[in-house]
């Protein structure tokens, strides 16, 4: 069966053996207690470096004389003194941050400030169409590759900043200011986030980002009333709008709704005019069919339906003669009245 290396085991092994061979060289030497004492102190201070410990967010690289041996996780852990192995602490666990245009400042335990002094030449951004624009952002990223992290890139957190630097001048160079400033905030953030872990992937950097997030975009300080004046009219501009395209909204249909019910109300009384000329022309060919077959009989039958829907709306009758100058109440048509002659007296 094949024993397995442990380098600790072995380490105090051959510690074991020095010392034994130390102490039975000097034995019969007069200060040896002096000696041994500062080979003690000498010991201790060599083993004082053997043994570290790794905090729970943190992963330890072991470089043996400068190359990487292992990495190891939380807790407690020994390794061969400084000279032969030499450990590096990785905040692997926690999310590590990157202010851009600002630096964040807490004085005297307060809440925490935003001090952008000293960084306007990073914040300061031309847009696409040739205005300037103050830009602050955030870049937010978790170290996913320890060794890669520490060797494969020189200075990995500055490259980190001038890549950021790099991609949100071209991103925000190719857009509009007054959309930057506005409705494309959260455009920008994806687009940079994307552009600079392809990035980063590339470089094998070891790095995967949280996210990108603007803090600020405000115009520079000499233009801003000029620019909160114009963002105001703008405002008003879009408020007029909405307003017109709300009572557009309303009375449109409205107007739709009446022409619609004026369409119909027209068309309904053409089709019932219609109708009505069509079955009183179809009437009359059938009474003139009939009077062509029999005239005489017709026309009686005609006239007796016309006295007959007359006459009960009638209530008196007379008969108009030319020679008299008064009309004479020939017969009363109300039940119960006897018709008199006009000046007649009772």
């Amino acid at each position: 069966m094949q024993r397995r290396y442990d380098p600790e085991q072995q380490f105090e092994q051959q510690f074991e053996k020095v010392f034994r061979d130390l102490r039975n060289r000097f034995h019969g030497f007069k200060g040896w207690r002096m000696v041994a004492g500062l080979v003690g102190a000498f010991v201790l201070i060599f083993l004082w470096s053997t043994w570290f410990t790794v905090q729970p967010e943190e992963t330890g690289i072991i470089q043996r004389f400068g190359a990487v041996h292992r990495t190891v996780g939380p807790g407690l852990h020994f390794k061969f003194p400084d000279g032969i192995e030499t450990v590096r602490m990785v905040p692997t666990a926690r999310v590590l941050k990157e202010e851009f245009g600002f630096r964040t400042a807490v004085s005297g335990g307060q809440r925490t400030q935003l001090d952008d002094r000293g960084n306007k030449e990073v914040s300061l951004m031309l847009t696409g169409d040739l205005n300037v624009i103050d830009v602050k952002w955030i870049v937010q990223y978790r170290i996913e590759d320890p060794i890669h992290f520490l060797f494969w890139v020189r200075n990995t957190q500055q490259t980190i900043r001038d890549i950021s630097e790099s991609v949100m001048r071209r991103v925000v160079g190719n857009r509009l200011g007054s959309d930057v400033l506005t409705v494309a905030r959260v455009a920008v953030s994806t687009e940079v986030r994307e552009e600079m872990q392809k990035i980063l992937s590339e470089y094998q950097a070891g790095v995967r980002l949280v996210t990108v997030e603007l803090q600020d975009v405000t115009p520079p300080d000499p233009v801003k009333p000029a620019f909160n004046e114009v963002n105001e009219a703008r405002q008003d501009r879009e408020r007029s709008i909405n307003q017109a395209q709300e009572q557009a909204n309303r009375e449109i249909p409205k107007a739709r709704g009446e022409a619609s019910r004026a369409i119909s109300e027209a068309e309904g009384y053409a089709l019932e005019r219609v109708n009505r000329a069509t079955g009183e022309a179809t009437r009359f060919r059938a009474i003139l069919d009939q009077y062509k077959k029999a005239p005489d009989v017709t026309r009686r039958r005609l006239y007796l339906e016309a006295v007959g829907a007359i006459l009960p709306g009638a209530k008196s009758l007379y008969i108009v003669d030319s020679d008299q100058k008064a009309m004479v109440p020939w017969l009363s048509m109300e039940s119960g009245k006897t018709p008199e002659a006009e000046g007649r007296k009772p």
